[in-house]
């Protein structure tokens, strides 16, 4: 008889081959456990971070409201401008939870800003249709911040026909003859005034002086920049701007009247309905 001994090597390397793949098929298992409860406990940090973030600028709101009592004026002085500086997390642990070598270091900054201390794109439009004087500031701070006026042409004639669209889909209940033909959708965020017309560039020039609220807002002339409050107020160029927000930072303005004193011959423009304190 010849012996065989070429099979029970073989059959031993795939028993070999066998065991090995079952080993690294458990040991993937396994880090992908501990990579997922990783992820997992990383998003449930983040989302509580989050949460005590948005506690912080309530509890600010909240007590800049009540020791206001009715002031007429919101400014850069208050609490709720002072922004959080950058700090390290591991910091604030208690006794037991000390950052150890290794661990990711976290840090949490953030700052409240005065969204009406932009242009509103909403001013735009006035009864749906697109309001001249608005049109002119607009036209103001794109020449301030050199971009072309045919963007905002496109832009307001979007705006119109995105707001007109949207009311028509809000009445209606079934499509029909008289339906409005495509429409870009009413943007809810700046960053998607791109839908508009507004080119990447163009958006990231006026990222800083324009904002998008639901309904029509005045400017708050205590917290604008100098390109806004130039635009905001014909006659008054940038330099002249860049003054009033120097002068502004000793001492905000009190009112509309006040406002009107310290910008001299362009305060005499100013409009209850365009320009406020708050």
């Amino acid at each position: 008889m010849t012996r065989q001994c070429g099979a029970a090597l073989l059959t031993a390397m795939l028993t070999v081959a066998l065991v090995a793949t079952l080993a690294s098929a458990a040991l993937w298992q396994q880090w992908r456990q501990v990579e997922i409860e990783i992820a997992e406990r990383g998003r449930s940090q983040t989302s509580w971070m989050m949460t005590g973030a948005l506690d912080w600028t309530r509890l600010i709101l909240r007590e800049d409201a009540i020791s206001a009592q009715g002031a007429a004026a919101d400014h850069l002085g208050e609490p709720w401008a002072l922004p959080v500086q950058e700090s390290k997390l591991s910091t604030f642990l208690s006794q037991d939870q000390q950052w150890r070598e290794g661990d990711a270091e976290v840090f949490l900054s953030g700052q409240i800003n005065d969204a009406q201390s932009r242009m509103n794109v909403m001013n735009l439009l006035q009864d749906g249709q697109i309001s001249a004087p608005a049109l002119a500031r607009f036209a103001a701070l794109f020449q301030r911040l050199g971009l072309p006026l045919d963007e905002l042409q496109t832009l307001s004639q979007q705006l119109q026909a995105s707001l007109k669209a949207s009311r028509v889909n809000q009445t209606s209940t079934s499509p029909g003859a008289n339906s409005p033909g495509p429409a870009a959708l009413l943007p809810q965020q700046t960053a998607q005034l791109v839908w508009l017309g507004l080119s990447p560039s163009t958006l990231a020039a006026l990222q800083a002086h324009i904002t998008l609220l639901p309904e029509a807002t005045p400017v708050n002339l205590n917290t604008a920049s100098a390109e806004v409050l130039s635009a905001v107020l014909p006659g008054l160029d940038l330099a002249s701007a860049r003054q009033a927000v120097t002068q502004r930072q000793r001492g905000h303005w009190a009112s509309l009247s006040a406002a009107q004193e310290a910008l001299g011959p362009s305060g005499r423009l100013l409009d209850d309905k365009q320009h406020s304190v708050q």
